[in-house]
């Protein structure tokens, strides 16, 4: 119990100094870029996919990574919504620290760009501007034939139909999510909006992912700024050569940070 009590003190003042590093380090840069995965969302009460509790370690008829691919979608669209519906829409959630101190940032000037690979719409209900979804976002569907669009209401009111598929009202065809499936590719324009804000940002934040899905954790390539900061729970492959590394709660971290 001593040691335990030790070691948490000895980690606690640790992450205090770096958190002090961290508002030098924001203070003195004028374009920050956040790049933010499912960690950042986790303390809103959305589950991520690949921690111990996450969703690929749930049991299912199917792999989750199966039923999140393109055909699966086109193959078993029944199956498909049976699992998005159930864990994929969230309503009632809310942004937590994390969201809410990086809109601060952003509303000051400090902020540039909030690159994103979550699709819960959460930086935006946080009043950020500037978002680019790599994955796209639950709160956006369109009709695969006519185009037309729809919102997160629809695709969990569509529960009710017979085949639990949502269909457009204009043509009939099937209701799909604006998010980016397995098999398919990430969306040109954000990509480029992404890669132009990283490789002119002075400070790039790294924050709650592991940097393992790509091609997304491959823009942080782009950074070439002066400082490249890690926030994560654990540790990630790219802590050796971060000015920064904090391996705590994001909000937690965030929410200690003078907006000046």
């Amino acid at each position: 119990m001593l040691l335990q009590r030790l070691w948490r003190d000895y980690h606690n003042r640790m992450t205090d100094k770096k958190i002090q590093r961290l508002q030098e380090m924001i203070d003195e840069c004028s374009s920050i870029v956040f790049f933010g995965g499912a960690g950042v969302s986790t303390e809103s009460g959305i589950p991520d996919f690949r921690s111990v509790d996450g969703l690929y370690h749930q049991k299912w008829d199917y792999p989750p990574e199966e039923i999140l691919s393109a055909h699966f979608f086109a193959e078993k669209p029944a199956e498909f919504y049976r699992f998005y519906r159930e864990k994929l829409i969230i309503k009632g959630i809310k942004p937590n620290a994390a969201h809410l101190k990086l809109a601060e940032l952003e509303k000051a000037g400090k902020l540039k760009a909030v690159v994103t690979q979550n699709i819960d719409g959460l930086h935006q209900a946080a009043l950020s501007k500037n978002v680019f979804e790599l994955h796209g976002s639950t709160l956006r569907n369109y009709c695969t034939s006519c185009g037309e669009s729809y919102g997160i209401d629809f695709i969990a009111e569509s529960e009710n139909e017979a085949d639990k598929i949502p269909h457009c009202k204009k043509c009939g065809a099937i209701v799909k999510p604006d998010v980016v499936l397995y098999e398919e590719g990430l969306d040109d324009a954000t990509v480029n909006g992404a890669i132009d804000a990283i490789s002119s940002a002075d400070m790039l934040i790294i924050g709650g992912t592991s940097l393992t899905v790509y091609p997304a954790a491959g823009l942080i390539n782009y950074f070439h700024g002066k400082y490249l900061v890690l926030i994560n729970r654990d540790p990630t492959p790219t802590d050796s050569i971060a000015a920064l590394a904090i391996h705590d709660s994001i909000g937690k971290v965030l929410s200690q940070i003078v907006v000046r």
